[in-house]
Order: C-alpha cells, then structure tokens, then sequence
C-alpha cells in the first residue's frame, strides 16, 4: 500500500468563500489562480449558472506543507461541536504565563478578522494551556 502523501480539510459551510478568506488570514494561506480563460475568480464566477456562484472556495499553503483547504456550501447549518477541529500552534515550546501571552496575542489578531474567543484552558499537570476559539461561521478550533 503506497503512503499517503497530501491531505486536504474540507469544511462544510453556508459561506464557503468567506469561510476560506478567513482561514486564509489566520494560517497565511493563498487561494489559487483562477482557471485558465478567466482574470479573475469573480470573472470565474459570473460565468457559472446562479446555483453554482460561491459554491466553493480553496486555499493552500504556499509552502507546499500544510494540507490544502476546501469549502463547500451546504444547505444545513451548524448543530453541535465539531467532531474534527484544527489546532493553530501558536504557543510551540512556550509554557506558562508566555504561552499564555502568545495564545491571546493571536486571540485579538483573530477576533478582528471575526472569530470569536470561547474559553481559555489553562495548562494542568497533563496538558498545556490551549484556547478553544470559533470561525466566523462557528466552527471551533484551538490555538495552542
């Protein structure tokens, strides 16, 4: 069996482009080229049937390492807690009251983009502090 070598997080949402846009700030992330023919993905866009306009959005990682994102309009919203959420390591080998410092450091970077804080873990004898956060359309995710 040949190892798996890319990975990509799909996220279902009712705004896929605003969603992406978002995850695009936080992780520094790009969308890609619009296809070939067009200038521009509005461009793109106008030329689909109305149902499809804003169906999807994606994003990658410029580097090439991180996983790609894909967004994809559904009809039903949000219900309960994700089962899958990404952890943003924004506190990697920091402990403490700095770790704690850099975590809310990216707090405020988020709520201006439009996440919302929900509730800040400190760190116990098994695990360091995290802070557990929502996207724009509430999806969580950690910084951590």
């Amino acid at each position: 069996m040949a190892a798996i070598k890319k990975v990509q997080v799909t996220f279902d949402c009712a705004e896929p482009e605003r969603v992406g846009r978002f995850w695009c700030e936080v992780l520094g992330y790009v969308p890609p080229s619009p296809p070939e023919g067009f200038a521009t993905w509005d461009e793109y866009s106008a030329s689909l049937p109305p149902e499809e306009r804003g169906a999807s959005f994606s994003c990658s990682d410029p580097t090439g390492v991180g996983p790609r994102l894909y967004f994809q309009r559904v009809p039903e919203g949000k219900v309960v807690k994700n089962r899958v959420h990404l952890d943003v390591r924004v506190g990697t080998g920091l402990v403490g009251d700095e770790r704690v410092a850099a975590l809310e450091a990216e707090c405020a970077r988020l709520v201006a983009l439009g996440a919302t804080r929900f509730q800040l873990l400190l760190a116990d004898e098994n695990n360091e502090s995290c802070l557990v956060m929502q996207d724009v359309e509430g999806n969580e995710f950690c910084l951590d």
